[in-house]
């Protein structure tokens, strides 16, 4: 079963193909983002690509998952709001994605991840130098792409871009924080989620467009759509950190739990009253004092995640991204775009709310 029901528009009146669209984001910017990646000094180029999963950790190649490739597909079908071709936004898509996988390097570090798409993590096989050089390198190359456009629009384009990573820095730096404290509201945790992923889906649901010489109100609204598209992600995100199957996830069991992650279900389930809300904030503050918590059993992890759940932490998150999901959609509504784009873009946040990975 999905991790959250769909929320399709009753009136929707074409089926698109997400595996597609994804598939065409992909297959527009990899060509472009190895360029770049070609550019990085020794080891760094293999290290990223690595990374990418196009070789493995002996430099051979393979057919990696390179991830979902929802930031892509946005990009480029963005281009297409203002009557560009697809092509407008590869630029754009390239950026995107290299500062999405900047933070994920540093991310997969700072929380001591050793999997990520079902393999060792850049720091766990190549170290956590080489996991940060390459992370910083991949965030000033996602400047180059766009600036070496030499437009007024690429410039444009990098103020967006500059704007969300430093919003999505602030917000994995709340992140870090909240670990460390017994209680987060809901406010301060979505605050953060907005920083952390919802900044960076905005400027890749409107970057497209700018390249493409949108003005600054279609702009706005499309990064409207993104940002609470990157919520409804987030809160995704936070039901599978818990509840995810390891083998779709390629993450451990009970991989937020394990990392004390102050997420969605987790503060909504602590902001409840009742029996099981208290329980679980008295055992959440006995762990943070803990020094044995890395030794913890699969029972163990089990019981907090059954407290989470009956105190309403998971069908609350789940109400979220359903609510993050309309808001999202109905924001396309301010602006004229074909109705085929505007399909795909419905299209897109369903395949959000609805993915088990």
């Amino acid at each position: 079963m999905p991790t959250v029901p769909p929320a399709p528009k009753a009136d929707r009146r074409t089926t698109v193909d997400v595996t597609a669209l994804l598939e065409r984001g992909r297959t527009l910017a990899t060509p472009v983002l190895r360029a770049a990646i070609n550019r990085l000094a020794a080891p760094m180029d293999t290290v990223s690509a690595y990374h990418f999963g196009w070789i493995d950790a002996h430099g051979r190649p393979t057919a990696g998952d390179g991830g979902k490739a929802v930031r892509p597909a946005l990009a480029v079908l963005s281009a297409e709001v203002t009557g560009a071709g697809p092509e407008a936004g590869i630029p754009g898509a390239v950026a995107v994605e290299l500062v999405h996988n900047f933070s994920l390097l540093h991310d997969d570090l700072m929380d001591g991840d050793e999997q990520r798409r079902h393999r060792d993590t850049v720091w766990k096989v190549h170290g956590p130098a080489q996991a940060i050089l390459v992370g910083d390198a991949m965030f000033a190359l996602a400047n180059e792409i766009l600036l070496e456009l030499g437009t007024v629009e690429a410039g444009r384009a990098t103020r967006r871009l500059t704007t969300a990573t430093r919003a999505l820095i602030d917000g994995q730096a709340q992140d870090i924080s909240y670990e460390h404290r017994d209680r987060v509201s809901v406010e301060e945790c979505l605050e953060m989620e907005g920083n952390k992923t919802g900044a960076l889906l905005a400027c890749a649901s409107s970057i497209g467009a700018v390249l493409g010489g949108a003005d600054d109100r279609t702009a706005d609204t499309l990064e409207k759509y993104g940002y609470h598209l990157g919520l409804a992600f987030q809160a995704v995100d936070d039901l599978l950190g818990i509840w995810g199957d390891p083998e779709a996830t390629g993450k451990q069991t009970w991989s937020d739990l394990r990392q004390r992650k102050k997420s969605l279900p987790v503060v909504a389930a602590l902001a409840a009253s009742g029996p099981a809300a208290e329980r679980l904030g008295g055992l959440l503050a006995a762990d943070a004092k803990s020094s044995d918590f890395e030794s913890f059993s699969e029972e163990e992890f089990a019981a907090r995640a059954a407290l989470i759940e009956q105190a309403g932490g998971r069908e609350w998150t789940a109400e979220e991204a359903r609510r993050q999901h309309t808001i999202a959609v109905d924001a396309l509504n301010a602006i004229d775009m074909p109705d085929r784009v505007r399909e795909q873009f419905t299209a897109l946040a369903d395949f959000v709310v609805v993915r088990k990975r």
